[in-house]
């Protein structure tokens, strides 16, 4: 089906048995997924989501940072979650593999676009249709995020756990920006306007995140945090 024929779709009158049938079977498959992931990533332990662009090349210095940081992770005893998919999700959960550490993938289905990378355990890939279920687990079953260059998908994982923090939906975890060349520019205008001009956020809420510049100054902000509440990885 094209994206006319969709929205043509959307325009058409349907009937209430047409319209309980789609959504029923919609909710199923979306509580499949929804059960699906919370029986696998229950029994995890703790870890450390990564976020970056897959279509970061592998020779990028932002894929080398990512590999890093899935090392220093597992080294520490977290698993590392990564979007399942290639560019930074592959170097994430390759860091993670070759240390000998629990490398989780949530992948996303997409037309024409992503497919899981080799270094996720095999026994710790979820695949998911809806990206709302995706976002779902890594908000539940993550103790921190390291978010490296992306796009568009990368923001809004970020930004959905800025925000549910902000709002006290969620316990409060360190969230990492890596890459100050990257990001600075979105960072200014969220103090300078966001903030500064209209008032659309509190000042506390620029310590929501941190902002560095090295794999190992990301690991070390969240292994801070944990060691200030006397906590570590269970496994």
């Amino acid at each position: 089906m094209t994206s006319d024929d969709k929205i043509r779709q959307a325009f058409q009158n349907q009937n209430w048995h047409e319209i309980k049938v789609t959504d029923s079977w919609q909710i199923f498959k979306i509580m499949a997924e929804f059960v699906d992931g919370f029986e696998k990533l229950a029994k995890i332990g703790p870890c450390v989501s990564i976020f970056g662009s897959a279509r970061t090349a592998n020779d990028n210095r932002y894929y080398e940072m990512a590999v890093e940081c899935g090392r220093l992770l597992t080294e520490q005893g977290y698993g590392v979650i990564s979007g399942g998919g290639p560019g930074i999700m592959e170097a994430a959960n390759k860091g993670a593999y070759e240390a000998g550490g629990k490398s989780v993938g949530l992948n996303i289905e997409l037309p024409f676009e992503q497919f899981h990378n080799k270094y996720i355990d095999r026994d710790k890939l979820l695949e998911f249709d809806y990206f709302f279920v995706r976002k779902v687990m890594f908000m539940k079953y993550s103790q921190g995020y390291i978010v490296l260059p992306g796009g568009f998908g990368t923001m809004d994982e970020a930004f959905e756990a800025i925000t549910l923090i902000q709002t006290g939906k969620i316990a409060r975890f360190p969230i990492c920006f890596v890459g100050v060349d990257y990001w600075k520019g979105l960072f200014e205008w969220i103090e300078g306007t966001m903030l500064g001009k209209e008032k659309n956020i509190s000042p506390d809420d620029l310590n929501l995140y941190r902002l560095v510049d090295t794999a190992e100054e990301a690991c070390e902000h969240i292994f801070r945090f944990y060691n200030k509440y006397l906590l570590k990885p269970n496994f």
